[in-house]
């Protein structure tokens, strides 16, 4: 079985002291891609610096609604600029999106996430989009600009009409640790449901660990548990939905090859 974390922060400090000894395990797990989202402009050299070290990473390049109230001017000139000398690894625009908790600020975060829905539509890249509180607003602005490569809704934990109507859009939704919580009834049905086409899988490393787990760093090494977990809600068989997730990563990041 082969399984694509496709939204994890490997380039995290987290992480340095034993990078290659967790690939080495994830690897003999099964984990054979990984897709590393940026965060921000002072994070970009870094993504692309340990992409261009491992085969199996590949990256997104964008600014998350947290810090877009932090960015410098012209950042979003300088992205542009970057995504468009196609850099080697390069596979989405993001992490972006929006945020609506009180406590997040919100100054900057909707120009930016336009912003990148722009350049996503002009690069012909997918979006991976941070949604939080914002479901419904997000669905609107998507559908105003209508980007044509679609992208992944990260870490989705929306009703089932929300779900519908983002995989309308063309976004496909982040399987995550959220489905190993008891409280995660409404997530789990949704993702019982759901077109096995539109779902793909994720860990969001360093973040979000399985509920057995919580306060430890989470890794990719959680991946096939949430593999496994997302299996026992569906009816189809379980190498048709490790081979369904598989494909629907590759189509959406890398045109189905």
């Amino acid at each position: 079985m082969q399984l694509i974390d496709t939204h994890c922060h490997l380039d995290f400090p987290v992480f340095d002291q034993d990078r290659e000894a967790l690939l080495d395990r994830c690897r003999a797990l099964g984990v054979t891609e990984y897709i590393i989202p940026a965060i921000a402009e002072n994070n970009w050299t870094r993504v692309i610096a340990l992409a261009d070290q491992h085969i199996d990473f590949f990256y997104g390049l964008g600014v998350h609604p947290w810090y877009a109230g932090e960015q410098r001017e012209g950042v979003m000139d300088r992205l542009r600029a970057l995504v468009m000398s196609q850099p080697a690894g390069l596979v989405a625009i993001g992490e972006c999106g929006l945020d609506l908790r009180s406590h997040v600020p919100q100054e900057g975060q909707l120009a930016l996430f336009e912003a990148q829905i722009r350049l996503a539509s002009d690069a012909d890249l997918p979006l991976m989009v941070h949604s939080v509180r914002a479901n419904d607003t997000v669905a609107k602005v998507l559908r105003r600009f209508k980007p044509p490569r679609g992208g992944v809704i990260h870490a989705f934990s929306g009703s089932l009409q929300q779900a519908e109507a983002f995989w309308q859009l063309g976004f496909r939704l982040g399987v995550g640790g959220v489905i190993s919580f008891e409280r995660a009834n409404k997530t789990r049905d949704v993702f019982k449901v759901m077109p096995l086409e539109a779902l793909v899988l994720e860990t969001d490393s360093p973040d979000m660990p399985l509920q057995s787990e919580q306060g430890a760093r989470n890794t990719p090494e959680s991946l096939p548990k949430i593999a496994a977990i997302l299996m026992d809600l569906r009816d189809e068989p379980a190498r048709l939905v490790a081979d369904m997730l598989l494909c629907n990563a590759r189509n959406l990041f890398h045109h189905g090859t």
